[in-house]
């Protein structure tokens, strides 16, 4: 496999070049429009209004789950409930401690700081972020050696909000400092039928329930790939439809993408085929399976594994991976007797 089929992969979860401009003109800006994820909506909407009803900052917050669900939309929704400024970051950009300090020294009271990728801030930036969360104060070192001295300065009250989708690596010191924490969901099909609804309204795209559906059902519930999605039928609506997005055209547009019924691309399929006429079925090691397909095996782990172990398509076990007879039946192929006595082993 090489590395442009996972660049371009349209089903990819990961933020594509592309994606900039429709998220930032599809992105809502109000609670009430933020569609899904009702526990953490609702949530949130009891914190924000006690925080403003005692004339507060909100409480620190960590978003996490899977890539794609709005993380970065919902900060932007808070600081604009809160009605403050929003500064955004990501942990990789963070090298260095004087970097957190210069950016932190310039907030304004009540502002809000959204950190995505949080789990990627290296230990000696999240030693400057504690006295920061806790204390509302920052210490900066001046000069070196014998005659170096500490200064702490006062900072503003304000609300770090935190992104993540591997909740599990953040230190538990880091991750004790939030006083909310709020776990996106992967999104039912109805919800991303009004996603598309919505964002199909927002672009002039004259779209039917039954087409918006059809999109929605394919998206691995994910608003960022329905999105996607719904450009590329779009495409083909204009091109080889009338310009309206019927089911027909949904499903005729989407075969020709090569996503079937249940989100799957051709790169998911190769990867259960793989494992299914190489090793049997399974299992087989993480390392093996990335070597056969040419692909590193921190990509099948973070990138093609979620879905497919979601679905129900593929099983970790304590030998390796192995495929299911769901996925067996989803491709059509008949699974080996001794390889299904495996799995049945497997699973008691």
């Amino acid at each position: 496999m090489i590395e442009s089929d996972f660049e371009n992969r349209i089903v990819s979860t990961t933020f594509g070049s592309e994606d900039g401009e429709i998220e930032d003109s599809l992105r809502p800006r109000r609670m009430e429009d933020y569609i899904g994820q009702e526990k953490a909506k609702e949530n949130l909407k009891v914190f924000i209004e006690a925080a403003k009803g005692r004339g507060e900052s909100l409480d620190h917050c960590l978003l996490y789950g899977p890539p794609g669900l709005g993380k970065t939309t919902l900060a932007g929704i808070i600081a604009n409930e809160m009605g403050v400024n929003l500064r955004i970051t990501s942990g990789p950009a963070i090298e260095k401690p004087g970097d957190l300090a210069s950016l932190i020294t310039n907030l304004q009271p009540g502002d809000v700081l959204f950190i995505d990728e949080i789990h990627r801030l290296s230990r000696a930036v999240e030693e400057v972020l504690y006295p920061a969360m806790e204390d509302y104060a920052v210490d900066i070192i001046i000069g070196k050696g014998p005659s170096a001295r500490s200064i702490r300065l006062d900072l503003p009250r304000f609300t770090l909000i935190g992104a993540t989708t591997r909740a599990g690596q953040i230190s538990a010191p880091l991750r004790d400092r939030f006083g909310v924490l709020s776990r996106l969901e992967l999104y039912e099909p109805e919800e991303l039928r009004d996603i598309v609804v919505r964002s199909a309204g927002i672009l002039g795209i004259p779209v039917e329930p039954e087409g918006a559906m059809e999109i929605a059902k394919r998206s691995r519930g994910t608003p960022r790939i329905v999105n996607r999605l719904l450009k590329r039928v779009r495409d083909y609506a204009e091109v080889k439809g009338n310009g309206i997005i019927t089911r027909e055209v949904a499903d005729y547009a989407l075969q020709a993408l090569e996503i079937d019924a249940l989100g799957l691309d051709s790169i998911d399929r190769r990867m259960l085929e793989s494992i299914i006429r190489n090793f049997g079925g399974g299992p087989v090691g993480l390392e093996t399976l990335a070597a056969t397909i040419g692909e590193e095996a921190i990509t099948l782990e973070d990138v093609y594994e979620p879905y497919l172990l979601q679905i129900g398509f593929l099983s970790r076990t304590p030998r390796g991976r192995m495929v299911t007879p769901n996925a067996y039946q989803h491709l059509g192929l008949k699974p080996m007797m001794q390889n299904a006595a495996e799995q049945i082993r497997f699973q008691e």
